[in-house]
């Protein structure tokens, strides 16, 4: 009944002696290895020539326990994932004599489980598998090339950058009811590219039904959402233009007021307090048609000789008496210096700058005075704008996505154009915007454009 039971057994069963050679083989053994009677099991059945590193049939004749491998055999030429169990057979005084070694098939399975690694590893979006303290315990190639190794950190760190889990967190969310969830985000690459995308979290279950691990799945969006931006930005715009046009017409009519008392009461003082607002009005229509203008196209620049002395005063005429309205002291300095560059378009970008530190100025009520400046200076081949505040500041996360379109920080006052108009603009000179922020103690962007027009130097003549 043994011996049949033995050879009956659906799996490879063998029994070797201390020298690892087989003294009994079930007949599956027999059926794919032939007869390995007398032969040692790392030749009969792996075709070495010398025992294997780890062996645990040695390893049971020397501490009597049964141990268990996961081994690569070879029967006919043809490679077989197993698993390798061992247990010791004793003689009448309780002496290992033997070692019973059996093999179970786990090829097809492995083959599957390879299947499934390569459609993890190979799918177009990101995908992660997060633990309860939202730490990744694996994740595919994709996330690995655009966010770094990512294996025992946590997601929010590496997607969004943060020192925190996010308010609204899909993993989190599969955690607690076991059900699907999705959100979008925007996160940002190890590189600093902000990408918008569609996340989707669904439970990992363990056998006993548990809920173990939570996998993410990512898909970039960005190009869908910047379509979908262009296509909804029309409404953003006339928004926007509409409140702008309507702060810009009570100026103008505040200043046509003091023009026509000025006139009918003979007072000059009045009309060119007047002419002065009303030239400040007319700049504001300026600057919205501008953003516009960048925003809707890409408009062809038009290089001149620009002093950039006389660009930051313009500047600072601009927005002197908005700082001058909220408490904000603007400071200008500007070296000798003279640029080739689009004036509007450069003024435009700076006045979107200066803007944004006002504002950062104006919200924030932890400091009792304030100041925004604005610097220009001569390095070399190129001109180095700063504007810097110490208003409200940005965290890492906000800092990332600020030259994102439509992305805004104050809320229903903001449309999220100035920013990234103003990065377009410095690209289109051939330029970069830089951005230094820490939360509660403000802010420092830095322009860096060339002195001559892109592609100037390589000109013939």
């Amino acid at each position: 009944m043994r011996r049949l039971l033995f050879d009956e057994i659906p799996s490879w069963v063998s029994v070797q002696d201390r020298s690892l050679r087989i003294v009994a083989a079930n007949r599956a053994l027999r059926a794919d290895l032939g007869d390995p009677l007398g032969r040692f099991c790392y030749e009969a059945i792996k075709g070495r020539s010398e025992k294997c590193t780890r062996c645990p049939v040695e390893q049971t004749f020397q501490d009597g326990l049964a141990h268990d491998s996961e081994e690569v055999v070879g029967a006919q030429g043809r490679d077989r994932s197993v698993i390798v169990h061992t247990a010791p057979i004793r003689d009448a005084a309780g002496e290992i004599a033997a070692v019973l070694e059996i093999f179970t098939d786990i090829t097809q399975v492995k083959q599957l489980q390879q299947r499934y690694l390569t459609l993890f590893g190979e799918a177009p979006c990101y995908v992660s598998v997060q633990d309860r303290d939202l730490k990744i315990v694996e994740h595919n190639r994709r996330f690995e090339a655009d966010f770094g190794r990512g294996v025992g950190r946590q997601c929010f760190e590496i997607y969004k950058h943060r020192s925190e889990p996010c308010v609204v967190c899909p993993v989190a969310a599969s955690f607690q009811d076991g059900q699907v969830h999705e959100s979008e985000e925007v996160v940002t690459s190890e590189h600093g590219i902000p990408r918008d995308v569609l996340c989707h979290a669904a439970p990992i279950r363990d056998p006993a039904g548990e809920i173990r691990w939570v996998m993410e799945m990512s898909t970039d969006i960005t190009r869908l959402r910047q379509i979908q931006s262009q296509l909804a930005s029309l409404g953003l715009i006339v928004g926007s233009v509409s409140h702008g046009i309507k702060g810009v017409l009570n100026g103008l009519e505040g200043g046509l007021y003091l023009m026509e008392s000025g006139l009918a009461k003979d007072k000059p003082e009045r009309i060119s307090q007047g002419l002065a607002m009303a030239r400040r009005n007319m700049d504001g229509i300026r600057r919205m048609v501008m953003n516009i203008l960048y925003y809707a196209r890409d408009r062809e620049m038009a290089f001149e000789p620009v002093e950039i002395g006389e660009l930051c005063d313009a500047v600072a005429q601009v927005l002197r008496s908005r700082a001058q309205a909220v408490g904000v002291e603007l400071r200008v300095t500007a070296g000798e210096g003279q640029i080739e560059a689009d004036r509007n378009a450069v003024e435009s970008l700076l006045v979107n700058l200066v803007d944004n530190s006002i504002d950062a100025c104006r919200v924030d009520g932890k400091k009792v005075a304030h100041q925004v400046e604005l610097t220009a200076r001569i390095d070399a081949d190129q001109v180095v704008f700063t504007v810097s505040d110490n208003g409200l500041g940005m965290d890492r996360e906000t800092r990332e996505k600020a030259f994102s379109l439509f992305f805004t920080s104050k809320g229903a006052e903001g449309t999220g154009l100035g920013l990234f108009i103003a990065q377009k603009i410095a690209r289109s000179h051939g330029g970069t915007i830089e951005v230094e922020s820490t939360a509660g103690a403000g802010t420092r962007f830095t322009v860096t454009l060339p002195c001559e027009r892109p592609g100037a130097a390589a000109a013939p003549g």
